[in-house]
């Protein structure tokens, strides 16, 4: 009797059923173990699923691969994460065509609080390298980088988060067997014992042109947060930044000067609305929310203990990022206008609060 782990990798092996059905059958049946068990006449009820694939998945027989697969992870100490485990990147599940099965090692957590992936180009200038190890310096401890483990941008990105102390992973477009580029061996190592190493390509699947397009979806959906650093208007970069952008993640985007090819990429993400301008990491964090908020001191509190109910209200709202438009703070609060704006005069007078130009409430 095979293993529901045996079941679980032999479901990725079926020819022409990806992980979009994969994950509806495992919605459907509960396990792999039950998609295999299942009839022909059940399996047609699922949206989506056509003959072909249903005998792909009745006449599949090939068991000496998941064999292999599970000899190869058991030597070599690695965790098959299946799409219902709790150690899977639950952000990724949020992700239509999530894989169904991803082969892990290393020593991190991939469900960390906070988790942001660095793209760009693999032929950087000396601008895109000194932003990437500037920017990630100034990055707290608590926040895993993601990447790709490839030339350019991603492998400086891994290498200055292991300089400053950061956990790094990377995503591989191919098998644990290999590594690719090979001149990333040391690196790969180093990683190892601060981050590690991820991928949903089961052994000898070699470092194929097509599967690196598969693996940017797994950059893009484990994050919370995408950083361009340098890119063309065409590349690797530019379809992890749309599907980023898809997954409805943040999306960042460092610029270059007007001219340069190597930051058209950049510009024409935030162009088109899809990125956010990024100039440092203090930016970022405060976008995102991860800003360490200070203790208020004994006057402020003193302050804070005279405010009405509804004031106080606003203050609450206000201390969640750092500016609020005067629409945001209404449709928040809920108040009228007039109301409104009775309270943001009495915050003022007692400066508790800052009226920025362009109509932009901050605190004090």
């Amino acid at each position: 009797m095979h293993s529901e782990l045996w079941h679980q990798i032999a479901l990725t092996f079926i020819p022409d059923v990806g992980p979009i059905l994969r994950k509806r059958l495992i919605e459907y049946f509960g396990s792999a173990k039950e998609v295999f068990a299942a009839r022909k006449k059940e399996l047609g009820s699922i949206d989506g699923i056509g003959d072909w694939a249903i005998k792909q998945l009745k006449s599949w027989n090939d068991y000496s691969l998941v064999d292999k697969e599970l000899k190869f992870i058991d030597k070599n100490n690695i965790q098959p994460l299946f799409i219902t485990d709790k150690a899977y990147p639950y952000r990724l599940t949020n992700c239509p065509d999530a894989p169904t099965l991803l082969y892990w090692k290393g020593h991190t957590n991939l469900n960390a609080t906070k988790i942001i992936s660095i793209i760009g180009t693999r032929n950087n200038t000396n601008y895109g390298k000194y932003l990437t190890e500037q920017f990630m310096a100034s990055i707290p401890k608590d926040v895993l980088i993601v990447s790709g483990l490839a030339l350019g941008i991603d492998s400086i990105a891994h290498k200055s988060a292991l300089k400053n102390g950061l956990p790094t992973v990377g995503v591989l477009g191919h098998g644990l067997d290999n590594l690719y580029p090979a001149q990333h061996e040391l690196l790969a190592k180093e990683m190892l014992g601060h981050g590690g190493l991820l991928s949903e390509y089961s052994q000898r699947t070699k470092a194929d042109k097509h599967n690196f397009p598969r693996r940017n979806r797994i950059v893009a959906g484990m994050a919370d947060a995408t950083i361009v650093i340098e890119t063309a208007e065409k590349g690797g970069s530019m379809i992890t930044a749309d599907l980023a952008f898809q997954y409805n993640r943040e999306l960042f985007a460092f610029p270059g000067r007007v001219n340069d090819a190597k930051s058209a990429g950049c510009h024409q993400l935030i162009q088109q609305n899809k990125a956010i301008l990024l100039t440092d990491a203090a930016y970022l964090l405060s976008m995102m929310g991860w800003t360490e908020k200070k203790k208020p001191e004994k006057k402020q509190l003193a302050l804070f203990s005279s405010l009405s109910a509804d004031e106080l209200m606003v203050v609450e709202i206000l201390n969640e990022k750092e500016l609020f438009t005067i629409d945001e703070l209404n449709s928040r609060t809920q108040l009228n206008s007039s109301k409104m704006a009775g309270i943001l005069l009495s915050l003022e007078l007692q400066n508790i609060i800052h009226v920025i130009p362009g109509k932009m409430i901050a605190l004090a």
